[in-house]
């Protein structure tokens, strides 16, 4: 097989990098749906093949049903590219009428957070995906982020889970490389890293893509990454990586995603407005001058 028909990374459902975007709001709180869609619209010029909506960088804790769906319309009437909504919460019944809402507005997949806080057993874990099952006849990510949620999940569980009509995909934010591999090779599931920092790594063990914060300054970049590894030149691949490393850190290491990812759009000239909703608050001066030194030190200014 010569280099230009090489393809080292299996097909992937819903693109390779999908930014986790944002949700624009304006100085009165009220969700920015024009400045979504042009934020969408910026994203997939910049290289994004997917997006995902209403998940928690784009604070889904605090917006409401409503505005989740006209959310999901919004962007869909301006890409060409898979819409994800997340639609996921610890209540099933709830995480029900989310998926069953955004899907019927048209979300190309929905993306269903592990039942957080109230930490369910294995049995309960896999009830609630079934519920979701059910109730969509969209395909389904599932969303393991144990930092958040507080659970974790069984291998056997994930064997169950595969076996549900609608489950496709996994955003595996687990941190977790071995237990990756071996739920990967059990399910057959499409994985995708959850972890801006892990996204070479989980490249190399079979992940198609990743759902990312980064990628609203670093779309670019990380599309050229992915298609270094695709056709095995690896060392391009890790040039890029670590390009991207102080990014990922400012971004990223103080835990406030959604928050630094307003920041980044805010530093490109993308994003006007930077409120948030309460417990969130926006970026700070400290932040914005954060933000930007990430992106100098990663060459994307």
């Amino acid at each position: 097989m010569t280099e230009s028909a090489m393809h080292l990374l299996n097909p992937a459902p819903f693109g390779r990098i999908l930014p986790a975007m944002v949700t624009p709001m304006k100085s009165n709180g009220d969700v920015d749906y024009e400045a979504a869609q042009k934020l969408a619209k910026q994203l997939v010029a910049d290289g994004a093949d997917g997006l995902v909506v209403n998940g928690t960088t784009g604070e889904s804790p605090v917006t409401h049903m409503d505005e989740k769906v006209e959310l999901v319309r919004a962007v869909k009437e301006v890409v060409d590219v898979p819409v994800i909504s997340g639609a996921g919460s610890n209540d099933t019944a709830h995480t029900v009428r989310m998926v069953e809402q955004t899907q019927e507005a048209g979300a190309d997949a929905v993306l269903v957070v592990m039942p957080y806080y109230s930490r369910p057993s294995q049995d309960g874990v896999f009830g609630h995906y079934k519920a979701v099952d059910e109730s969509t006849d969209k395909p389904i990510i599932v969303y393991d982020v144990p930092g958040r949620t507080g659970l974790k999940v069984k291998v056997e569980t994930y064997d169950r889970l595969a076996e549900l009509e609608h489950v496709v995909a996994v955003k595996d934010a687990t941190g977790d490389l071995a237990a990756a591999v071996e739920k990967q090779q059990r399910t057959g599931l499409a994985w995708y890293s959850g972890d801006d920092g892990l996204f070479l790594p989980f490249l190399s063990i079979g992940a198609v893509g990743i759902i990312s914060v980064i990628a609203h300054a670093a779309a670019n970049p990380m599309r050229r990454l992915v298609e270094a590894f695709d056709r095995g030149d690896i060392h391009e691949a890790q040039r890029l990586a670590n390009q991207l490393a102080p990014l990922v850190h400012a971004l990223n290491g103080d835990g406030y995603q959604a928050v630094m990812a307003k920041a980044a759009l805010k530093v490109r000239g993308v994003l006007d407005s930077t409120f948030m909703r309460l417990p969130n608050v926006g970026p700070d001066a400290t932040q914005l001058e954060k933000a930007e030194m990430g992106m100098r030190a990663a060459g994307l200014l």
